[in-house]
């Protein structure tokens, strides 16, 4: 396989293995492009390797640099924004974690906690309930403690420890 078909084929599935994991397939692809790329890449050239719109291009640009895994670059005597993608994996993780904490376990944290505070709670049916609440809360409160401890990892000696045996 030829380096050219070997990035294609990454961009190609990692923009739908996104899919399966609730991200737009063609933030992936730009995300996997800027990646692959030995440069920084203008919205032009972004457009043209993806066959995407201008419009495409830059909402997913700025989405990806919301997330904090794509800056922007200055190119010295050119007009034109440029855009990395951090490369370092473990970083991404991190990142992406946070990332999808905030937006996905944080809410339904929030949501669980008003649910069970019911002022009806005398009745068999309402202590059920409750209880459900008590337990979608532990578990969604346990994988918030897992995402904290990956997103901390450098902060925790053992942790860190750890990680740099996985790096």
């Amino acid at each position: 396989m030829q380096l050219s078909e070997a990035k294609e084929k990454y961009i190609q599935t990692w923009g739908t293995f996104a899919t399966n994991w609730g991200i737009n397939r063609t933030m992936a692809q730009v995300h996997a492009l800027l990646l692959a790329s030995g440069k920084p890449l203008s919205t032009d050239e972004v457009m043209e390797q993806l066959e995407i719109s201008r419009g495409n291009a830059n909402m997913n640009l700025r989405a990806l640099i919301d997330w904090g895994i794509v800056k922007k670059e200055f190119v010295k005597g050119d007009r034109k924004e440029y855009f990395t993608a951090e490369k370092d994996v473990w970083f991404l993780f991190k990142q992406i974690t946070k990332e999808r904490r905030k937006r996905e376990i944080e809410p339904v944290i929030s949501f669980l906690e008003e649910l069970k505070n019911i002022e009806d709670n005398d009745s068999d049916e309402a202590k059920e309930f409750i209880k459900l609440m008590q337990d979608f809360s532990s578990v969604t409160g346990k994988i918030n403690n897992i995402m904290d401890l990956a997103i901390k990892s450098d902060d925790h000696w053992l942790v860190g420890k750890i990680t740099n045996l996985l790096k």
